[in-house]
């Protein structure tokens, strides 16, 4: 887990800086800030180790000349082409019945965006500190947004390691209908083959991969399973066409596109299924 950061700014921004500096210090990350004169494309190019910066659009994650945020304002297209009908994320998890939903492997964000503009009230777990902190700093952008911020209104988030928020959750009695897992790692498909998600790997994941090692700190999900499937009606999981199943088990039921498909698991006395 990263623990010491810098963090470039520009002189208008430093108090700005100065707040995510705090934010970060409660999570156990420290931030150098750095003051320069121009936070631009070519100080990027030129400064290419990990960092964050602070502009005026927020808290970014950089490196190798790049720079990325959780970008829940540049799925508003896609939302608002959205249905219930149209995406197979929305009948795979039923969100016609507007479901209690947690989402235990939040990534950027975005398929929880669209569950909640679905209809679904989504509790966000994120357990790295640099993550859960730019998908903060999204969220509290969306609640200003007009469009999103009913949207944002249905998302809670929440800093912790999933399998000890699953944990607890069943510790406590308590139970969702749907929990959701998109490991962020492909693993194999069925002929042990590496299963790649697209040719070129989008800017955002590049950098999140930096953040994420695959060996490292990210889950690829398998342990996630099992701890799922005793809180919630139904678990669904997004995995690449080709991919084996999570934990090698098999789903009770499949939506299958062109590129991914959901595995659902249903609880025994809830194996009917909608859509």
């Amino acid at each position: 887990m990263v623990s010491e950061l810098r963090c470039y700014t520009e002189p208008a921004f430093f108090e700005k800086a100065q707040h995510y500096q705090a934010v970060l210090s409660s999570r156990g990350v420290t931030l150098q800030i750095d003051v320069i004169d121009k936070l631009n494309a070519r100080f990027l190019r030129l400064h290419p180790d990990m960092a964050l910066c602070v502009d005026a659009d927020g808290l970014w994650l950089c490196a190798l000349g790049m720079k990325m945020q959780p970008d829940w304002q540049a799925e508003i297209p896609r939302l608002k082409r959205a249905s219930l009908k149209s995406e197979m994320l929305a009948r795979a998890c039923n969100l016609a019945e507007k479901p209690q939903l947690i989402d235990a492997t939040a990534g950027l964000g975005h398929d929880s965006l669209l569950m909640a503009h679905l209809g679904a009230e989504v509790t966000l777990v994120e357990r790295h500190p640099i993550l859960f902190s730019l998908l903060e700093d999204s969220y509290q952008r969306a609640l200003q947004d007009p469009f999103l911020s009913k949207v944002a209104a249905r998302i809670h988030l929440v800093f912790s390691d999933s399998a000890d928020y699953l944990k607890a959750q069943a510790e406590a009695g308590q139970a969702v209908d749907v929990v959701y897992l998109d490991p962020m790692f492909p693993q194999r498909d069925q002929n042990q083959q590496a299963v790649k998600k697209q040719a070129q790997v989008k800017k955002q994941m590049q950098l999140l991969h930096l953040l994420l090692p695959e060996h490292g700190e990210m889950d690829l999900g398998d342990a996630l399973l099992p701890l799922a499937q005793k809180i919630a009606k139904r678990v669904v999981v997004k995995r690449p066409r080709l991919a084996v199943y999570l934990a090698g088990q098999t789903p009770d039921h499949q939506w299958t596109g062109d590129a991914c498909r959901f595995d659902a698991y249903f609880q025994q006395d809830a194996t009917k299924v909608n859509g």
